[in-house]
């Protein structure tokens, strides 16, 4: 089994236009993504997947390796999907999805989601692995931008959502915990999940790791000890900033 980290980055953005080469504290975006990415352990290759010019050249300037995919890739599942491809990854290689706004992303975080895989743990269990963080910020469990999550007791996803879950009724003294945007998943199921239809769940709350479910495809949740923040707004850059000075 290979081990190859896929990033998806594209250059258009609504809240944040050409979000991956934005400057944050010196380098762009995509390059602390890579770098951190490269200081895990047990990984056999890491590449950028974009379809823009302006990101493979950003890219191949701090010597990081780019695959180019085609335009009508729109999702990152997709972009992945084609990643994996050009590749020529076998069914049962592992595949490790970072999303390219978390220039914070530790390189501890990315052996945690692969660790049920390095083990044998996955063998006819699932074939999907990802994130979960004890939520700090109590602002973040009302939060509509950040993702929470519930799973059962064995560590499987029951569900994501926008919303707060789970929503004490009477009481509010549970842990709550956030979906971090990091997936680890062998080629085959990349495969089978792109093949799908979008489902209802996952359009309605729009996150694609609810089409899995729906599909009955298991997702083994790891919790990690370190945040990996995401970049959506201007705003974010600043603290960002702010974090890397106080040793993130």
């Amino acid at each position: 089994m290979k081990v190859i980290v896929i990033i998806p980055a594209r250059y258009g953005s609504s809240r944040l236009p050409g979000k991956p080469l934005k400057i944050i504290d010196g380098k762009p975006m995509i390059q602390h993504v890579v770098e951190r990415v490269s200081k895990a352990k047990g990984l056999d290759g890491i590449f950028v997947a974009t379809d823009d010019e302006r990101i493979k050249t950003s890219v191949e300037g701090f010597a990081g390796k780019v695959i180019m995919t085609p335009p009508e890739a729109q999702s990152g599942t997709d972009r992945i999907a084609e990643a994996a491809k050009i590749l020529k990854l076998d069914d049962d290689d592992l595949i490790v999805n970072v999303q390219g706004d978390q220039p914070l992303v530790h390189a501890q975080s990315i052996e945690d989601v692969i660790a049920p895989f390095k083990s044998g743990e996955y063998l006819g269990k699932f074939a999907m692995s990802t994130l979960s963080f004890k939520i700090i910020n109590q602002a973040e469990i009302t939060s509509p931008k950040d993702v929470k999550l519930v799973t059962d007791k064995n560590g499987m996803a029951l569900y994501f959502s926008r919303a707060t879950i789970p929503h004490g009724r009477d009481y509010w003294d549970h842990d709550s915990f956030k979906h971090l945007g990091i997936y680890a998943y062998t080629k085959k199921f990349v495969d089978e999940f792109n093949a799908l239809p979008i489902s209802e769940l996952e359009d309605i709350e729009k996150l694609e790791q609810l089409r899995a479910l729906e599909n009955a495809m298991p997702i083994k949740v790891i919790e990690t000890k370190y945040d990996s923040p995401e970049v959506d707004l201007p705003g974010d850059i600043e603290i960002m900033e702010a974090l890397l000075k106080t040793g993130h």
